[in-house]
């Protein structure tokens, strides 16, 4: 994908997605205008509707919200391909760039939902996050479980079999009870506000020397548990410190940029349908910046093994509410294993990669690898969009 071309970054039918998203509006020192803004695409041209609807949290819980999407006044921003331009230049102090396309929405994630993703995990696991040692344990477990797990359906007969099968062999995993358990793994991958959008850096965390983006479609889930609409994210995995104990998943997941979401969320209407999603195809490019590395490869939907609104309905219901709605990411089945420093040590990022994740119905997010500790600090909260709303007239319109 050639990212340079706006148009490329943006849906196939462009002229017909109904695309909502965030920018940052850049102002003077007294100007009502400067902060966050709820923007929408409507051929071609992106609109402010912040006056009609001050968050996305609030848009996605409309009843309405096709409609308002379609309908809102608001300020015209100009072509969207040169809101994809400004973004990508790492523009500031002049016009609108892109943040993620959520707000006050928790960021939650499945894990293990792909045959090939757990078999992975389970790698990850035996190796104890030494990745020197993934290449002999990979070969182990494929001659022992095989690598076709798709046609198992999680909490099923088969899989319990399975299940009594590997344990009997002394080869059961943590990993394998939420690949083909009844209990999806749903953990908390960021917090409201801090997740990073199109154009921006991402964060490895200092202490990782074996990590990989995970390319995945997020759900925006309304706070009544109805999936409005769909996006692509980046949950970027420190696959050392998981490996080393499951109970360090906070650490490996949730580092500041470490999540990656946009460029827009598609809403749901006539022409896109979560039987869409799960028909998507998800392609991954990372590109080194340092040694001409490329890294490709594609995930597609219709091998995932539990359906995205069965994660949903895992996620919230009687047993957890989410007032401000969430975002979901549903997993990959994507875990680079191409060589790239040495033989058989495996895939992991150089500092300045460039990270592409593509859907043709959805476009492309595009990410620049940096050290968590070197990128620009998380500093805008809840209390501070709040704080910028009152300042700027924009609180109680929705």
């Amino acid at each position: 994908m050639n990212v340079s071309n706006p148009s490329a970054c943006l849906p196939q039918d462009l002229e017909s997605a109904l695309l909502v998203g965030r920018v940052w509006r850049h102002g003077d020192s007294d100007d009502r205008s400067e902060g966050p803004s709820v923007v929408v695409v409507r051929n071609g041209q992106v609109f402010d509707i912040t006056r009609t609807v001050p968050t996305t949290a609030d848009l996605f819980d409309r009843a309405d919200v096709v409609d308002i999407a379609r309908t809102a006044q608001g300020e015209s921003l100009g072509p969207v391909g040169k809101l994809i331009e400004a973004s990508l230049a790492g523009q500031s102090g002049s016009g609108p760039v892109l943040l993620a396309p959520c707000d006050l929405q928790p960021i939650k994630a499945c894990g293990v939902t792909f045959a090939v993703s757990l078999i992975e995990r389970v790698i990850e696991e035996q190796a104890g996050g030494d990745p020197a040692k993934a290449h002999e344990v990979r070969n182990a477990i494929t001659a022992l479980i095989g690598t076709d797990l798709s046609k198992i359906r999680p909490g099923s007969d088969a899989a319990l079999r399975l299940k009594a099968e590997l344990e009997r062999r002394n080869a059961w995993s943590q990993y394998m009870e939420v690949g083909i358990g009844p209990d999806a793994e749903v953990f908390s991958k960021s917090q409201p506000m801090s997740s990073v959008g199109f154009g921006a850096d991402i964060g490895l965390h200092p202490a990782s020397v074996w990590n990989n983006p995970e390319p995945e479609i997020v759900l925006a889930v309304s706070s009544k548990g109805v999936a409005v609409g769909a996006t692509l994210g980046n949950d970027v995995n420190l696959r050392d410190i998981e490996g080393r104990s499951a109970l360090l998943l906070g650490k490996c997941k949730d580092n500041n940029g470490s999540c990656a979401i946009g460029p827009f969320v598609r809403l749901f209407d006539e022409r896109f349908t979560i039987d869409t999603v799960r028909q998507t195809s998800v392609s991954l490019r990372v590109e080194g910046s340092d040694d001409a590395f490329v890294l490709e490869g594609i995930s597609h939907m219709s091998e995932i093994s539990r359906d995205p609104l069965d994660l949903v309905g895992q996620t919230c219901g009687r047993h957890h509410q989410y007032p401000d709605g969430f975002m979901l990411f549903l997993g990959t089945m994507f875990s680079p294993i191409k060589d790239r420093d040495a033989p058989g040590g495996g895939f992991t990022h150089h500092l300045g990669d460039v990270v592409t994740i593509s859907a043709p119905p959805l476009g492309a997010l595009v990410n620049t690898v940096r050290l968590c500790t070197e990128i620009a600090p998380w500093t805008f909260g809840a209390r501070a969009l709040y704080r910028n709303l009152a300042q700027r007239g924009l609180l109680g319109v929705a």
